[in-house]
């Protein structure tokens, strides 16, 4: 099969397309044969060692397709069912294996494209606005990055539950993205200071919560648009790592709460798994969620649609089709 494999770590150009065999499932597994691969900033830290592993290594945690070759023991799922997974290894490729537990079906008015566009940022977008700070009606959050991927769900799912949405963009195109998406105020990062302009916004008063995907160039500024008692949200960092941080600054500020969470510990439970799946699907089918796919490369340019979410050239999903 073809797959995108790396020997080492580094930049884009690491990323090689290969010929390799095709894996075989175990019990409790099946192999799926990939329609669509989402493209994560997840695999860009895998890509550059950041999060460390052997090698080689195929990258790719997010896929959608067709169940083809179906392991022993397996009783829940059976050749041809659409499938797909935010957990994957090795999901840049033809086909994949994949734990029954970790695979959700798909359901017939979604196709696979949205499938695979929505499993990690659709699922990220609810545990962050359903779980880590869970919004309520009346609230006021910030976020960071309105017109990615995560960032376009997560203002709509914030509006859904009565929220104020203020975002931070790059551009007035992403400015039009966002508002799109529900946010009700957006600052331009590159013309204006997002603290001044967030306390502006609310009187003085701040935000219940930020949602922070950036990281290192955002973190301080971050805990500043706090109200006393709010929370950072922080779970990105496509700036770069955040540096070691004394907890006493979040007395000072105002009894803060900081948390950095990650979609595995929000979906480890099958149960949790299908709740959050199954509501983003549902939200999708309904027409109460709008999911952007700005781009799709072949499997082969998959360096490519690195320098694109490295660049921050996108507003949406980035996805590769074997």
């Amino acid at each position: 099969m073809r797959a995108i494999q790396i020997q080492s770590f580094g930049g884009p150009e690491v990323l090689a397309y290969a010929e390799v065999t095709p894996p075989e499932p175990q019990a409790g597994e099946v192999r799926v044969a990939v329609e669509a691969a989402g493209v994560n900033f997840i695999d860009v830290y895998m890509r550059t060692g950041a999060y460390p592993g052997e090698l080689p290594r195929i990258l790719g945690q997010e896929v959608a397709g067709v169940v083809d070759v179906v392991g022993e023991g397996v009783a829940e799922l059976k050749t041809g069912d659409r499938v797909a997974t935010a957990s994957a290894t090795g999901g840049y490729a033809d086909y994949v294996v994949v734990p029954v537990a970790k695979l959700v079906p798909i359901p017939d008015q979604v196709d696979s494209a949205t499938a695979a566009a929505v499993m990690t940022q659709g699922m990220t977008a609810h545990y962050l606005s359903h779980g880590s700070y869970p919004i309520k009606e009346g609230d006021t959050v910030l976020v960071h990055a309105a017109a990615g991927g995560v960032g376009l769900l997560l203002c709509q799912m914030a509006k859904r539950l009565g929220a104020r949405v203020i975002g931070t963009v790059s551009t007035e195109e992403k400015a039009a993205l966002a508002r799109e998406a529900g946010a009700d105020e957006v600052i331009l990062y590159m013309k204006q200071d997002f603290v001044a302009e967030t306390k502006r916004i609310t009187g003085g008063k701040g935000v219940h919560a930020v949602y922070d995907s950036v990281g290192k160039t955002t973190f301080d500024g971050s805990l500043d648009v706090l109200r006393p008692r709010g929370y950072l949200v922080l779970f990105g960092q496509s700036s770069g790592a955040v540096p070691p941080v004394n907890p006493q600054v979040l007395n000072s500020k105002g009894s803060l709460f900081l948390t950095r969470p990650t979609l595995g510990h929000y979906t480890a439970d099958r149960a949790e798994l299908l709740l959050r799946a199954g509501d983003v699907f549902n939200w999708i089918k309904v027409g109460e969620l709008s999911v952007r796919i700005d781009r799709t490369y072949p499997l082969a340019d998959a360096s490519d649609a690195h320098r694109a979410l490295e660049g921050r050239e996108t507003s949406g999903k980035v996805l590769l089709k074997p």
